[in-house]
């Protein structure tokens, strides 16, 4: 259900910002370091959705990337505490039968 959620939200944003463009055609004037460039506003919106899309994307892919990385190392870890906590039991349920 969360990620139909999350569809539904992306196709609302998806069609905003489309009607957004749509209604905005007028040439601008963009200003880049060095040179100028006169373009369709559409272009210029959908350029900069774009780019933020891909930005938002590759964080979010490295915070990705990162948490597998963490969540593999305590598996690990998890792993091996359990392997010590049995391995502690069976000695102590060793000492009791010897004890009795």
């Amino acid at each position: 259900m969360k990620g139909q959620t999350y569809v539904i939200i992306a196709i609302i944003f998806m069609i905003v910002v489309a009607i957004f463009a749509v209604t905005n055609v007028s040439p601008v004037q963009v200003n880049y370091f060095f040179w100028q460039v006169e373009s369709p506003l559409i272009l210029v919106i959908l350029f900069s959705v774009l780019m933020g899309v891909i930005i938002t994307a590759a964080v979010g892919m490295v915070k990705m990337f990162k948490m597998q990385k963490d969540l593999k190392s305590l598996r690990r870890k998890n792993d091996k505490l359990t392997q010590l906590f049995d391995k502690d039991k069976v000695e102590k349920l060793n000492e009791t039968e010897t004890d009795s």
